[in-house]
């Protein structure tokens, strides 16, 4: 009850006693009687009104609640599709992982059975080759059961008396037989003399040089490197023969005697002018 309900009869009262029944007191008590219904009138309508606001924010919260409810199993929802999905993707990738290492292990299978086979084809051409190449050439007999030292006095003596060709052949059996003796390469200079003096430039140039290239200390080595180039000059070769010329010099400056013929020989190189053209 509100504080106007026990002010009015109080004043109602001392109205009563100070005023009597006259007018103004039956009028003044009908005033604070309808300010007395406007007030109690005013209150309802305040406690209505407050009751309405208080049902509204109830409402609200409880919306507010569900919706944020809703809201929080949603994100929930998201969350664990998507540890889901990171789950089912990290299997995914384990599993290509495994699957590219099995592929490697397969080439790496795969490479080593092609050596193999490279290999066994390999060895298979090697039999062939084997198999088809000729027997090797039976190894030189001396001619005639003569041994070394006779075979080359024969080829000499036969040079000297004028048979060539003979000697030749003797000297190329005596190479075949005896190469690696002390005088295979005396034995190879008298072919390249031999080539020399029937003016097969060529021939003897390579015979000299074969001299030079397989018996580079043999005592026949300075003559083999002054006819070379003696040989050169005839085929024309005046550079290359310089050349030999030169080598024989700076090799062998000790003999004289070819030293000088060589020098000899540089002089009309030197000499010697291109013909002129009309």
């Amino acid at each position: 009850m509100s504080h106007w309900s026990r002010i009015l009869p109080l004043l109602f009262c001392l109205s009563a006693a100070g005023y009597g029944q006259s007018k103004e007191f039956i009028q003044l008590n009908r005033e604070l009687l309808n300010l007395e219904d406007k007030v109690t009138t005013a209150q309802r309508s305040t406690d209505e009104k407050l009751e309405r606001i208080l049902q509204m924010v109830q409402k609200l919260s409880e919306s507010y609640g569900s919706a944020i409810g809703d809201l929080s199993g949603s994100l929930k929802q998201q969350l664990e599709e998507q540890r889901k999905t990171a789950a089912t993707t990290g299997l995914k990738v384990d599993q290509m992982a495994a699957e590219f290492q099995a592929l490697k292990e397969s080439v790496a299978a795969v490479n080593a059975r092609f050596s193999r086979l490279e290999q066994q084809i390999t060895d298979i051409r090697t039999a062939l080759a084997t198999m088809q190449a000729p027997p090797a050439p039976p190894a030189a007999a001396t001619p005639s059961g003569l041994s070394a030292e006779a075979l080359f006095q024969n080829a000499l003596r036969d040079k000297n008396g004028g048979n060539d060709q003979l000697a030749l052949r003797q000297f190329e059996d005596y190479l075949a037989a005896f190469g690696s003796t002390e005088r295979a390469g005396a034995a190879q200079y008298y072919i390249g003399e031999i080539y020399f003096n029937a003016g097969e430039w060529q021939k003897a140039a390579d015979a000299f040089d074969m001299v030079l290239e397989k018996y580079p200390d043999n005592e026949k080595t300075p003559d083999a490197h002054y006819m070379k180039a003696l040989a050169l000059r005839r085929l024309g070769k005046n550079a290359a023969a310089r050349d030999e010329f030169n080598a024989l010099i700076k090799r062998f400056p000790g003999n004289r005697e070819l030293v000088e013929r060589a020098r000899a020989q540089l002089k009309e190189i030197s000499a010697a002018k291109p013909a002129t053209k009309r």
